[in-house]
C-alpha cells in the first residue's frame, strides 16, 4: 500500500510488509488500522512503533515503522489481559471500598492483581467480581493515559490512600515519567499500554482462583490477596484453556510428588528444603548418574567443593556486594557464606596449578548442592526451593576457544533435553543488568561470543535487555512441555569478569601469561526443579528407564509369594528396579494401587503362572498383555530400554 508523498504536515508510516502510508502528523495507530481495513480496526488491540509497544490512541509525530497488534500476537494478548486486570481491580474497588491496590501484571496466559482488602475473599466473591467486571465492560469506559510529575502522582495516590502505589512511585528513577490510566472513577499507576476502552476487553473472561501473596514477595511485609483470571477472544479458546488448566492441576507435582512418594517437606525442618523418600531418592540418583556418565563422555572432569566458604571469597566474586540471597554464619570469629553456587570453588581448583594453553579447555563438573535465601512467598513445591542440587559446570578456555565451547554446550543441552522428550526450544540472549561487575568492554566481548554461537547454529533468538547475571551475559534455552507450557532449561553464561577479579591466568604459546575466558553452565539446572518439571510433563507416569520402580510383582494369594520373590530376584539380577506387593489384598486392589503409583510394568502371578514358570504382564495405560516366560520378558524390556529415551 503506497500513500501519497508527504508534505510538511505528514509523516510516513512503514508497515510490516514493506508498504507505506502518508498520514497527517498526530494520526493514531487506531486511525491507521481503519485506513488499512475495517477487519483490522475491529481486531486491533495495541501497536508497536519502531519496536516500542504503545496504545492505539497514542498519536504518531514522526516517520515510523508500525505494527498493528491483535490477539494473534503475544504482545496483543498481553495488552488485553493487562487491561482485564485493571477492569478486575476496578470491580474490586467498587465492591470493596477502601481496597488498596498492589500490582496487577499480565502473564503468559492469564493475569492477576494483588489486593489489601478488609476481609478474606471467598469463592462467592469471585462470582460477584466477575459480574461487576461485565458491567464495567458494558459501560465501555475510555481508558485514558496521563503523564504526571512525580509530585503530582504522589499527591494523587496519597489522597486515594494507595500506600503501595506511593511506595512504587518513590522508588522510580528521577528521570522516569510517571504514567497513570483512568477509566471512569478508577485510576491506577501503570506503564501501560492498555486497550482504548473497557468494552474492548469483551465478555470472554474468567476469574480462576484466590491465593495469598506477600507484598514484594517478602514474608516480613503485608500479606495480600491475589486474584488470578484470564481472558480470550472466543469462548472456544477459553474452554480449551480451562481444559488445559484442569489437566495441569491433575499433573501438579505438589500433589503427585507426595502421592507417588517422591518428595516431601516438613514444617519442623523449614520451608523450601525438600526431603526424598526411597522413590524420590532413586529418581534423583537415576538422573544424576545419567548426567555424570554423559559429562564424562564429553570430556568433563568431576570436582567437589565444600558447602561453606569464607565470605571474603564472595566479596571477590561480587555476590556479597550485589545483595545475592545468601546465608551467612560465623565460625571462630570469621564470617562464612553458605554457597549459593559453585563457581568460586571451581575457580580455586583452577588456580591451584599453573595452567598452559595446552591444558585448555578445562571442563569441571559438579553435582553441587547450593542454598539460596528465597523469600517464603515465592517458594513453590520443587520449582522454587531454598536448597537444591545443580548440574553445574565451568569451562576455562582460551578466548579463541570460547565460541566453539559455547556451541558445544548448546548442542549438549539440546541432546540431553531431547532424551526426556522435549523438542520445542526457544533461545533468549540476556545482556548486562543494572547491578553488574566489570568493564563494559568485557561485557561486549562476552555478549558477542554468545551471539556468534547462536548465529553459527542458525538459531533464532530473543534478546532480554538487562537480564544477565551480575558477572556476565547468558543464553537461556526455554523448552515446552507436554501441555505446551514453557520452562527454563539450560543456561550458558559467558564470563570475562571473574577471571579478572580472581586473577586467573594460563601460559600461552608465547610463554607469557594470558587471561582465560570462563563459561558457567547448567543443562537441566536445579535437579529439584527438573524433577518437578518431569513429574508434570509425564503426569507422574515416567518412562521405563526413568521410573523409580520399574516392575511390581503382584501375587494373587499368599502361596504365590515365594515364586513372586524368586522372579523379582531374577529381574533385579538383570538390572531392573523391582518390588513385590505381598499384602493380603484382592488382586484387583493391588492392580489398582500399582496403577495409582504409575508403575510401568505389573506382573501378576497365580497358580497358572507358577506351574508354567511365566508371569501375566500388565502395562500402565496399555492394560493386560497376557502370559509371558520370564526370560522372554527380560529380553523384551531390555530392547525397550535400549531403544528408549536413555537407551
Amino acid at each position: 500500500m503506497a500513500g501519497q508523498l508527504p508534505d510538511a504536515q505528514a509523516i510516513r508510516i512503514t508497515l510490516p510488509d514493506g508498504s507505506s502510508l502518508s498520514v497527517p502528523r498526530g494520526t493514531t495507530p487506531a486511525q491507521v488500522a481503519e485506513q488499512i481495513g475495517p477487519r483490522l480496526a475491529k481486531d486491533a488491540l495495541a501497536a508497536k512503533v519502531n519496536g516500542r509497544l504503545i496504545g492505539l490512541n497514542e498519536p504518531l509525530h514522526a516517520d515510523a515503522q508500525l505494527t498493528i497488534l491483535t490477539f494473534a500476537d503475544p504482545e496483543g494478548r498481553e495488552v488485553m489481559r493487562h487491561s482485564a486486570a485493571h477492569v478486575m481491580a476496578h470491580a474490586v474497588c467498587e465492591l470493596f471500598p477502601g481496597a488498596r491496590l498492589a500490582i496487577g501484571p499480565a502473564l503468559e496466559d492469564r493475569f492477576y492483581y494483588d489486593f489489601d482488602l478488609p476481609r478474606p475473599l471467598t469463592p462467592d466473591d469471585l462470582q460477584a467480581i466477575e459480574q461487576r467486571m461485565a458491567e464495567i465492560v458494558d459501560r465501555n469506559l475510555p481508558i485514558v493515559r496521563e503523564v504526571l510529575s512525580r509530585d503530582e502522582a504522589l499527591e494523587l495516590f496519597r489522597k486515594l490512600d494507595q500506600k503501595y502505589k506511593v511506595e512504587i512511585i518513590n522508588e522510580l528513577p528521577d528521570d522516569e515519567p510517571v504514567t497513570i490510566y483512568r477509566q471512569g472513577e478508577f485510576v491506577d499507576l501503570c506503564r501501560g499500554p492498555h486497550l482504548p476502552s473497557t468494552g474492548r476487553v469483551g465478555k470472554v473472561f474468567k476469574l480462576l482462583s484466590i491465593a495469598g501473596a506477600y507484598w514484594r514477595g517478602d514474608e516480613s511485609r503485608e500479606q495480600l490477596q491475589r486474584i488470578y483470571g484470564t481472558c480470550f477472544e472466543t469462548k472456544a479458546q477459553l474452554e480449551e484453556f480451562q481444559e488445559r488448566l484442569a489437566e495441569a492441576e491433575r499433573r501438579d507435582h505438589r500433589k503427585l510428588g507426595p502421592q507417588l512418594d517422591l518428595f516431601m517437606f516438613f514444617p519442623e525442618a523449614g520451608p523450601g528444603l525438600p526431603f526424598y523418600p526411597p522413590n524420590g531418592a532413586m529418581l534423583k540418583r537415576i538422573i544424576e548418574q545419567w548426567l555424570t556418565d554423559l559429562h564424562l563422555k564429553r570430556g568433563y572432569q568431576l570436582v567437589w567443593t565444600p558447602h561453606l566458604i569464607r565470605s571474603e571469597l564472595w566479596h571477590i566474586s561480587g555476590h556479597y556486594q550485589t545483595g545475592y540471597p545468601m546465608y551467612f554464619t560465623e565460625i571462630e570469629g570469621q564470617e562464612y557464606g553458605v554457597k549459593p553456587m559453585n563457581c568460586p570453588g571451581h575457580i580455586l581448583i583452577y588456580k591451584s596449578h599453573t595452567r598452559s594453553y595446552r591444558d585448555l579447555p578445562i571442563r569441571y563438573f559438579e553435582l553441587g548442592t547450593v542454598y539460596r535465601h528465597e523469600r517464603a512467598g515465592v517458594l513453590h513445591g520443587l520449582l522454587r526451593v531454598r536448597g537444591f542440587t545443580q548440574d553445574d559446570a565451568h569451562i576455562f578456555c582460551t578466548p579463541d576457544q570460547l565460541v566453539s565451547e559455547i556451541c558445544g554446550v548448546i548442542e549438549f543441552g539440546q541432546e540431553m533435553l531431547r532424551v526426556f522428550g522435549f523438542e520445542e526450544f526457544r533461545y533468549v540472549l540476556s545482556t548486562k543488568p543494572e547491578k553488574a561487575v566489570g568493564d563494559d568492554a568485557l561485557w561486549e566481548r562476552a555478549t558477542d561470543a554468545l551471539r556468534q554461537a547462536l548465529e553459527q547454529f542458525g538459531l533464532d533468538y530473543d534478546v532480554e535487555e538487562g537480564g544477565g547475571a551480575h558477572y556476565g551475559p547468558k543464553i537461556d534455552l526455554k523448552l515446552k512441555d507436554a501441555l505446551g507450557r514453557e520452562w527454563q532449561g539450560s543456561t550458558i553464561q559467558c564470563d570475562l569478569n571473574l577471571p579478572e577479579r580472581f586473577d586467573l591466568t594460563y601460559i600461552g604459546e608465547d610463554g607469557k601469561e594470558h587471561r582465560p575466558a570462563m563459561i558457567h553452565r547448567v543443562v537441566l539446572a536445579g535437579i529439584e526443579r527438573w524433577i518437578g518439571i518431569l513429574i508434570e510433563h509425564y503426569g507422574g507416569a515416567f518412562p521405563l528407564w526413568l521410573a523409580p520402580v520399574q516392575i511390581v510383582l503382584l501375587p494373587i494369594a499368599d502361596r504365590h509369594n515365594e515364586y513372586a520373590r524368586a522372579v523379582a530376584q531374577k529381574l533385579r539380577e538383570n538390572g531392573f528396579r523391582v518390588e513385590v506387593d505381598e499384602r493380603s489384598e484382592r488382586i484387583s486392589y493391588k492392580v489398582r494401587e500399582a496403577e495409582l503409583q504409575k508403575i510401568p510394568v505389573m506382573l501378576i502371578v497365580g497358580d497358572r503362572e507358577v506351574s508354567s514358570e511365566q508371569v501375566s504382564v500388565r502395562r500402565l495405560k496399555r492394560g493386560d498383555l497376557g502370559p509371558c516366560p520370564v526370560q522372554e520378558l527380560i529380553s523384551t524390556l531390555r530392547q525397550e530400554l535400549a531403544g528408549g529415551e536413555a537407551g
